[in-house]
């Protein structure tokens, strides 16, 4: 379904423990021991270094996709960049030059048969180092992404030179319908036509902030949410997270100045791997998602409030169980449907990706905990928005993409900055 999307883009900002600048020589030692860790924990998720393949059918001219584990190899890109920490921390929106801490910028997913699989990218700061990692999104999803980097940074972490033991292996066996037949076959070729059709376009021009909500803003959010229901409906009662996402989703719909006559609709990405039954093995190698959509009236999402917004998150989410993840894919062999990027979400649409649950500050290299987590523009459009954890434990990031002067009306917002938390920049800066 995502052959025709970008790679995933997120990384990591980490400052030295040492207040001058490391010699030649360590720095040196850094990306050598980056590149041998790597290599090692490549022996657990080999798909990575692999590459797209394609099968075509003969007997009903169709098209297979899958991973060719040729040991093709992955990506190692080593830069330098002449900026400090603090001009990636300080400024309200996250400058450009984070865009190019990331290779394979515009990169489609289904380039994938000549292109790496996973690139990483290692910038040396002046006074710190940004680990970014692009990885094709056919092959896993964010839940995958995470766990491969937890694994690199166990290794690397340890001393010794020849570690290669991770306390969480990934399961690489795919996960298939039963009595579907598989490798499965697409009605189409992957070809200059295809490459033609689904071409990147480049987004409008958007900028990039950083909204952090502290665990005591949230619980308010949802403390709130909650007593607008319905006491009697103990099957609705909302989350933390869709609490704060419906928070978001009047603010940028005031912002935008919607007609109230319209419809105003919020995606979200709904992981299925605790909802199957059985549930996917811990590790799943691979992707496991669906995308849930709530749809209010701009006029009555206003009036009522996050409270009714969140209520809506809370049934799309909720429409998601066994039985109907395994119809929808039983429905897409049947008639196999492409995702196309698109250079824009639409005026009156918002998407959310990412989760606060995974694991990114726990990235020990060895040389300390990151202090920041960064994406990159790849996938990217105004409109949408990406969740991770905040730095302070129970508090959430929210990494939103929109045009200037939709984020300035936001700022103006008083209702929705005062659920907002502004954090100082790292002691050290």
């Amino acid at each position: 379904m995502l052959l025709p999307h970008q790679y995933m883009q997120r990384g990591l900002l980490f400052t030295n423990s040492k207040s001058n600048k490391q010699s030649v020589q360590e720095e040196t030692n850094i990306i050598n021991h980056l590149k041998n860790s790597l290599s090692r924990t490549l022996d657990h998720f080999f798909p990575f270094a692999g590459r797209l393949a394609i099968t075509k059918h003969e007997d009903d001219d169709s098209t297979s996709v899958y991973i060719n584990c040729n040991s093709a190899g992955a990506e190692f890109v080593h830069a330098v960049a002449d900026i400090t920490v603090a001009d990636i921390l300080i400024p309200t929106y996250i400058p450009h030059i984070v865009r190019s801490f990331f290779s394979l910028k515009g990169v489609m997913n289904y380039d994938g048969q000549s292109q790496p699989l996973l690139s990483v990218q290692v910038t040396e700061l002046i006074d710190g180092i940004f680990i970014g990692c692009s990885i094709n999104h056919s092959v896993c999803d964010g839940s995958s992404f995470w766990h491969f980097l937890n694994s690199w940074s166990e290794i690397s972490k340890s001393s010794s030179s020849d570690y290669n033991y991770i306390s969480r292996p990934p399961v690489l066996k795919r996960w298939f319908l039963k009595n579907i037949d598989y490798p499965i076959r697409l009605p189409f070729s992957i070809d200059e036509h295809f490459a033609e059709t689904y071409r990147y376009s480049t987004p409008p021009s958007f900028e990039v902030r950083i909204f952090h909500f502290a665990p005591e803003n949230i619980a308010r959010l949802k403390a709130k949410a909650n007593s607008d229901r319905n006491e009697t409906d103990h099957q609705n009662i909302i989350s933390s997270f869709q609490a704060l996402l419906a928070h978001v989703w009047v603010a940028v719909t005031r912002a935008r100045c919607l007609d109230p006559k319209e419809e105003t609709t919020y995606q979200i990405v709904v992981g299925n791997r605790t909802r199957l039954s059985p549930p996917l093995p811990e590790g799943y190698f691979g992707n496991s998602f669906l995308i849930g959509e709530a749809t209010a009236n701009v006029g009555e999402l206003l009036e009522r409030g996050h409270g009714f917004g969140a209520l809506l998150l809370k049934q799309a989410a909720m429409s998601y169980n066994d039985t109907t993840i395994r119809n929808y894919w039983e429905s897409w062999v049947e008639k196999p449907v492409l995702l196309a990027l698109n250079g824009t979400v639409s005026a009156n649409t918002l998407m959310t990706g990412g989760s606060p649950r995974f694991n990114m500050y726990g990235n020990d290299f060895g040389w300390g905990r990151p202090i920041a987590v960064r994406g990159g523009i790849s996938n990217k459009r105004p409109g949408e928005i990406t969740a991770i954890p905040g730095p302070i434990q129970g508090s959430v990031d929210l990494e939103v993409y929109l045009s200037l002067d939709k984020l300035k009306a936001m700022e103006d917002d008083a209702e929705f900055m005062d659920a907002v938390t502004t954090v100082p920049p790292f002691p050290s800066i």
